[in-house]
């Protein structure tokens, strides 16, 4: 099972972090993602598979002023 901002999700195993970001609607420019504890770079995003037991926070950027 992998952990999403605190949820459980189970069908996100096997797809890369780019793959979930997308099928969820998350603009993969807009958010910064910290995969078990350490920030992972926007480059690897492509190539990162997820897996069971992995720990993942997804954070959107939202502009204003």
């Amino acid at each position: 099972m992998i952990k999403i901002n605190g949820e459980s999700i189970p069908d996100a195993e096997k797809k890369t972090v780019m793959q979930y970001l997308t099928d969820t609607g998350y603009d993969p420019k807009r958010v910064a993602v910290e995969m078990n504890g350490d920030i992972l770079p926007k480059s690897q995003y492509e190539s990162t598979a997820l897996q069971d037991g992995d720990s993942i926070e997804i954070v959107s950027f939202v502009g204003g002023g």
